[in-house]
């Protein structure tokens, strides 16, 4: 059984796309190496951040709530 033929749509090479094929079906073996980044630290939040965004969601949640569960009259 033949593989489909593909072209990268990075580089424009032409590739098999064989099962277990790493990465993006659209892109050859050597485009779908991942880059290697650096993960963003997380900024750390202080209390005041964190009663502020408690605050946020709480609204939020409740306006989903009054929004799916009001009563047509």
């Amino acid at each position: 059984m033949a593989f489909p033929i593909k072209t990268c749509s990075v580089c424009g090479e032409e590739f098999e796309l064989k099962p277990d094929k790493p990465g993006f079906a659209n892109r050859c073996p050597e485009c779908s190496i991942p880059e290697a980044t650096a993960p963003v630290p997380q900024r750390r939040m202080d209390a005041g951040e964190r009663k502020t965004a408690s605050e946020a969601n709480q609204a939020r949640k409740r306006a989903m709530r009054d929004l799916l569960y009001r009563k047509d009259s």
